[in-house]
């Protein structure tokens, strides 16, 4: 009886295995399928890039070529705001495909697996319009403000800056440059270190409040962010990029933030 009680229980654990064998097989196929959807990431505070419209909708110029791209391959477009210090979290989770938002590639290229890049952007200082500061060297002994974990923290942070940083009287990071804004415009701060699509939304709204430093702090290039490896879905969305700037789609999303310069910024096709 235990030699054939052993038997039976040999033959249920075969056949358990081989069902699980099975479902990983059908998980593998599920996770090999076609894709349907994009969820790109996103900070709903950053504009021209992306924002929410005061009817409560999120747009912005990189939204709407990521809803170009996904109309042409079939994808639904998944618009996910994420917190911006947390985006690294959020990808290597599979909370999202990308980050699509401004997001700098210069000095990231061993962290992500970057598309092509398709804008080349600046960081700038915006102080008040009635403020005394006219160059970087006159930001000695003041208040600078930046956006928590952006590129322009990383600029002011590099060695190239050191001596600057030093000078301040204070270096403070906030979560979004909506708030930093506010707090340049009610006097808490004196400058602020932003990309230069965001300082140029800003004055385009709010010209009589603020003004831009002519001389850049630095130089740096866009690109889509996708999790290291991940060349599969980036070369598709490349390829499709490249189809947009190719037939003049691309251009005419551009030229829909022309307040904002982007046709002098963009480089994808150029």
């Amino acid at each position: 009886m235990k030699k054939y009680l052993a038997l039976f229980l040999t033959m249920v654990l075969g056949v358990t295995m081989l069902a699980g064998c099975g479902s990983k097989e059908v998980e593998d196929v599920q996770d090999n399928a076609e894709r349907t959807n994009l969820v790109v990431g996103f900070d709903a505070e950053y504009p021209p890039y992306g924002y929410r419209t005061d009817d409560g909708d999120y747009t912005g110029f990189d939204l709407e070529l990521a809803q170009e791209v996904c109309n042409r391959r079939g994808w639904k477009l998944v618009k996910q705001p994420i917190d911006w210090d947390a985006k690294d979290m959020e990808l290597n989770s599979g909370s999202i495909d990308c980050i699509w938002n401004g997001f700098t590639m210069t000095g990231r290229e061993e962290f992500y697996t970057f598309s092509e890049p398709y804008v080349d952007n600046s960081i700038v200082f915006v102080v008040g319009a009635d403020s005394d500061i006219q160059t970087a060297a006159d930001l000695a002994g003041k208040v600078v403000i930046t956006q928590a974990d952006s590129s322009a923290l990383t600029a002011l942070e590099s060695e190239e800056n050191a001596e600057m940083k030093a000078s301040f009287a204070q270096l403070e990071q906030i979560a979004d440059y909506n708030n930093a804004f506010m707090n340049l415009e009610a006097g808490v701060v004196d400058a602020i270190a932003v990309d230069i699509g965001v300082a140029q939304f800003q004055l385009k709204n709010k010209g009589d409040k603020f003004r831009m430093l002519e001389e850049p702090l630095s130089t740096e290039q866009y690109a889509i962010g996708f999790k290291l490896g991940d060349t599969e879905l980036r070369d598709q969305v490349q390829e499709t990029l490249n189809e947009m700037v190719a037939d003049g789609t691309f251009d005419k999303i551009v030229a829909n933030y022309a307040d904002f310069n982007l046709d002098q910024m963009v480089c994808l096709g150029k």
